[in-house]
C-alpha cells in the first residue's frame, strides 16, 4: 500500500513532489494527487498524524472512486488478463477497444491512468497467496531438478548429463536427491523406490510433476489419467498420487523450493569436481544431502532431519515387505497357438483367449498376463536362447492335452497290434531321433495310415520298406501305400512227399539210359 502518511509528512516539511516521490518511494503522479486531494479535503499533517494509511486512502479517494465507479463503466478484467497473454496485445490497445465499447453503450469511460490503476489492483488481489499448514507425514512432493549434473565418460572423455531427482517432505522439508542418466520411466520409478527407502516410510499423498512418466493425458487437469506403472507403484506403497496442474508451481511449492536449494547447494557446489561414474556422483550427492538436511534453520529451531525424525517419521505408513519392482506393460494379441510374445519368448494363456488383446506385465523375474484387469496366466520369465516357450498344460485344448499323453511305449503297443513290421518301423523312428519326442509326430502319422489304408496294407508297406532299409521313414511308407506296390509276401508251401502225377517220368527214369 502507498505510504500516504509519509507523503503528507514530507509535504508538511516543505519537500518537493519529486523529492517526496523519490523518498517514499512512489510515482510522482501519486504523490502530487495525494497532496492535491488532501488540500481539497482540508486534511493537514496534524490530523493525519494519528491516522493509518488505509484511513487516509479511504478519506481521500472514497469520494472520488465511489461516484466514478457508479458513473463510469469498469472494464472486464478477466477478459483483459486473457487478452494480454496474446502476442502483440497491450493495455493501450485494450483501452482503445474499451473506449469504443463505452461510446457505443453511452457510458462514461475511465481515463487511461485509472484504467491501468484498477487493473493493477485487480492483479494484486488475484495474486493473493495463502500459507497452508501441512500435517506431519501427510505429503511428499517430487520433481526433476532443472539444472543437470555432469559426468565424464572415462573412455571418450565426453561430458554426459545426469538428471537429479528431488523428493521433499512438505512438513519438515526433509529432502532426498539422486542422479540418473535420463528422465525415463525406469529412472522415475527407481527414484521413488529409493526415496521411500531413504525416508523409511510412505507419506499419505504423493504430489508429482505433470510429466509423461506420471500422467498420460495433460490437456485437461480434471481428466488426467495416471501412468499405469506409476499407479501400480502407488498401490504397492499404499499412497495417493495427486499430479500438479500444468504451469502451476505453487501446487508443489515445497518441491520447487527444494529443487532450487538442491541446484544451489548440491549441483552447483559439485560443479568443479570430476566424476567418471554415476555411482561416484551419487556418493558425492549423498554427502552433500546429509549436510543439507542436518543444517540448522535460521528462523526456527532444529533442522530438517530433526523435525522429520521427531514429528514425521512416526506418522509415516510402514514400507511394504518388498520394494516395488519396476515392470514393463505391453498389450499383445494372443496367437493361434494360444501364446503371447514378449522379448522373443512365448508364454501360454488359456486357449479361450485366442485372438484377443491382453495386458502383459513383465518384471525381471515374472510374466503376468491380464484380460480386463483379471489375471489369467503367470509364468517365470525366460532368458537365454530366443524362441523358447513356456506352456501350461491346462491352457491347451483337450485334443492337444491328449497328444501330450503319448510316449514311446504307447506308440510301440499300438504298432504291435498291427504287426511286427509296423512295430519295427516305429521302433526305428523312435531310436533314430536325438530326442524321442521329436519322433512322436512321425509315429502318429504312420499309425494313422492304418485308418486310411487298413492295418493289413500298412503292415505290408512296412515289410516292403524294411526290405530296402533297416530305418525306413514315415514318408517312404506313405509313398509305398500311395503307389500300391506293397505286395504281400507269399508263405512257403511244403513239398509233396509223393508225385500226384503218376504218368510223368521223373529224373530217375532216365538214369539208367
Amino acid at each position: 500500500m502507498t505510504e500516504y502518511r509519509e507523503i503528507l509528512r514530507l509535504h508538511s516539511l516543505g519537500h518537493s513532489i519529486r523529492g517526496i516521490a523519490m523518498s517514499v518511494p512512489c510515482a510522482r503522479n501519486t504523490a502530487a494527487r495525494t497532496v492535491k486531494l488532501a488540500k481539497e479535503a482540508k486534511l493537514e499533517w496534524q490530523q493525519a498524524r494519528d491516522m493509518t494509511d488505509g484511513e487516509i486512502e479511504k478519506m481521500l479517494f472514497a469520494r472520488q472512486n465511489e461516484p466514478q465507479d457508479d458513473e463510469r463503466a469498469m472494464p472486464n478484467f478477466d477478459y483483459m488478463r486473457k487478452e494480454l497473454q496474446k502476442n502483440g496485445v497491450t493495455k493501450k490497445l485494450l483501452w482503445t477497444e474499451y473506449l469504443e465499447e463505452c461510446k457505443q453503450s453511452g457510458k462514461k469511460p475511465l481515463m487511461y491512468s485509472q484504467f491501468c490503476y484498477h487493473f493493477q489492483q485487480y492483479e494484486e488481489r488475484r495474486r493473493a497467496t495463502m500459507h497452508i499448514n501441512r500435517k506431519p507425514g501427510e505429503q511428499v512432493e517430487v520433481d526433476w531438478a532443472g539444472d543437470p549434473a555432469e559426468l565424464i565418460d572415462p573412455e571418450t572423455g565426453e561430458i554426459v548429463k545426469a538428471w537429479v531427482f528431488v523428493g521433499v517432505m512438505t512438513y519438515s522439508q526433509y529432502t532426498y536427491a539422486e542422479a540418473f542418466l535420463n528422465e525415463k520411466q525406469d529412472a522415475w520409478i527407481t527414484a521413488h523406490v529409493h526415496m521411500y527407502q531413504y525416508f523409511g516410510g510412505v507419506a499419505k499423498i504423493l504430489v508429482s510433476d505433470n510429466c509423461r512418466t506420471a500422467v498420460i493425458r495433460t490437456g485437461d487437469w480434471f481428466t488426467q489419467e495416471l501412468n499405469t506403472v506409476y499407479h501400480e507403484m502407488a498401490e504397492h506403497y499404499g499412497t495417493a498420487i495427486i499430479p500438479a496442474r500444468v504451469r502451476r508451481p505453487k501446487d508443489k511449492s515445497s518441491g520447487e523450493g527444494a529443487v532450487g536449494n538442491i541446484s544451489t547447494q548440491i549441483t552447483a557446489a559439485l560443479r568443479n569436481e570430476q566424476f567418471f561414474s554415476l555411482a561416484d556422483l551419487n556418493k558425492a550427492i549423498r554427502g552433500k544431502l546429509e549436510k543439507f538436511n542436518t543444517n540448522l534453520f535460521t528462523k526456527k529451531d532444529g533442522s530438517r532431519q530433526s523435525i522429520f525424525r521427531e514429528e514425521e517419521l512416526p506418522l509415516l505408513r510402514p514400507l511394504p515387505a518388498t520394494p516395488y519392482e519396476v515392470a514393463v506393460w505391453k498389450e499383445p494379441t494372443v496367437q493361434y497357438n494360444y501364446h503371447v510374445a514378449f522379448d522373443n519368448m512365448y508364454y501360454s494363456v488359456p486357449h479361450d483367449y485366442i485372438g484377443k488383446k491382453v495386458s502383459l506385465r513383465a518384471t525381471s523375474t515374472t510374466i503376468e498376463i491380464y484380460f480386463n484387469r483379471h489375471r489369467i496366466a503367470t509364468h517365470a520369465r525366460l532368458y537365454g536362447r530366443k524362441g523358447q516357450y513356456s506352456t501350461v498344460t491346462e491352457h491347451m485344448p483337450k485334443s492337444h492335452q491328449e497328444y501330450l499323453e503319448w510316449n514311446g511305449d504307447r506308440f510301440r503297443k499300438w504298432a504291435a497290434k498291427i504287426g511286427a513290421g509296423t512295430l519295427q518301423v516305429v521302433d526305428a523312428l523312435l531310436s533314430t531321433q536325438r530326442v524321442e519326442q521329436q519322433a512322436y509326430r512321425a509315429c502318429m502319422g504312420l499309425l494313422k495310415l492304418s485308418e486310411k489304408y487298413s492295418a493289413v496294407r500298412l503292415e505290408a508297406a512296412c515289410q516292403k520298406a524294411l526290405s530296402y532299409t533297416a530305418t525306413p521313414s514315415y514318408k517312404s511308407v506313405k509313398n509305398i501305400l500311395a503307389t500300391g506296390i506293397e505286395a504281400p509276401i507269399p508263405l512257403e508251401e511244403e513239398k509233396p512227399k509223393s508225385n500226384p502225377y503218376a504218368l510223368t517220368r521223373g529224373a530217375d527214369y532216365y538214369k539208367g539210359r
